[in-house]
C-alpha cells in the first residue's frame, strides 16, 4: 500500500492528513513534501491528522521526529490528532508523547494552536 499526503496551510500551521502506510517505502516522500512546505510558507506549527493512517514503522517515527525538530527551531509545536489505537501504542512506546501533543480531533488540535 502507499501513502496519500494531503496538505493544507492555515495561517502558520501546516495541516498534514496521512492516509495509508508510513514506512521505509513512503517516509522520504513525506519528509520532502513537509520540509518544502515548512520552508516555503513560514510554517511554525504542524498538525498531523493520522485518522486514516493504517500502518507506521520506525521510519515513520523518524520522519515525524525530524519535522518536530524543524518546527522547534522556530519555537513551534507539533500536535497529533485522530490517532488509531495501534499507532498510539507506537507513539507511547517510543516516548513521542513526551514532546508531541495529542488531541482527539483536528478541530481541537487547531484550537490548541490558536487557529480555529
Amino acid at each position: 500500500m502507499s501513502l496519500n499526503i494531503e496538505m493544507e496551510i492555515k495561517h502558520d500551521v501546516l495541516l498534514l492528513r496521512l492516509c495509508g502506510e508510513l514506512d521505509h517505502h513512503t517516509a522520504d516522500e513525506l519528509r520532502e513534501q513537509a520540509a518544502n512546505a515548512i520552508e516555503k510558507n513560514d510554517i511554525r506549527h504542524i498538525v498531523l491528522n493520522l485518522e486514516q493512517l493504517s500502518f507506521m514503522d520506525s521510519s515513520g517515527l523518524g520522519v515525524i521526529l525530524g519535522r518536530y525538530k524543524q518546527i522547534k527551531q522556530v519555537h513551534g509545536e507539533m500536535v497529533v490528532c485522530a490517532i488509531s489505537p495501534a499507532i498510539q501504542r507506537l507513539f507511547d512506546m517510543s516516548g513521542m508523547f513526551k514532546i508531541i501533543k495529542l488531541e482527539p480531533t483536528e478541530e481541537f488540535a487547531l484550537q490548541r494552536l490558536g487557529v480555529a
